[in-house]
C-alpha cells in the first residue's frame, strides 16, 4: 500500500498531472519490448541484460553482478534521457563493441513515455526496498 501511495504522489509531481499516470502505462506499454531481456522495478534482477532500477542518473556498466562487455564498463556515459535514447536509437553509435542488440524502433513520444515509466518504477523500487541497516 505505501508503495502505491509513493508511486501515485510521483505521479502527480511529473509534468502534467492527471495525465502522468496514463504516461506511466504508456511507458509500461513500450517497455514490453525490453521484457526478455531486462526488469525494472521492486525485485527487479539482472536477466540477458541488467535489471534498470535507477538507470537514468546511473554510470553505464555499473551494476553488480552483471557480466557487461569490455566496452560497456570502460564507456564514460552516464545514462539520462538523452543518452539512453540516443543508445536505444544506434547501441554501437553510443557505446561502441557493446554487447547490447535492439532492433526495435521507437518514435520520440515513446521514448518519453519509457522514460516516465523508468523513473517512475526505480523510485517505487527504492521505496520499496529494505532501510539499511545501522
Amino acid at each position: 500500500m505505501r508503495r502505491v501511495a509513493l508511486l501515485l504522489g510521483l505521479l502527480v509531481a511529473l509534468p502534467g498531472g492527471a495525465h502522468a499516470a496514463d504516461r506511466v502505462e504508456a511507458g509500461k506499454r513500450v517497455f514490453t519490448r525490453c521484457l526478455n531481456c531486462h526488469e525494472v522495478g521492486p525485485n527487479a534482477r539482472n536477466l540477458f541484460g541488467p535489471q534498470l532500477n535507477g538507470v537514468l542518473g546511473r554510470k553505464a556498466g555499473s551494476v553488480p553482478n552483471y557480466g557487461y562487455s569490455a566496452a560497456m564498463k570502460s564507456s564514460r556515459v552516464v545514462w539520462d534521457e538523452r543518452t539512453l535514447a540516443a543508445f536505444l536509437r544506434d547501441t554501437d553509435k553510443v557505446v561502441p563493441g557493446n554487447k547490447m542488440r535492439f532492433f526495435g524502433f521507437f518514435s520520440q513520444g515513446q521514448l518519453d513515455d519509457l522514460m516516465v515509466y523508468l523513473r517512475a518504477n526505480s523510485a517505487a523500487a527504492a521505496a520499496a526496498a529494505p532501510a539499511p541497516r545501522k
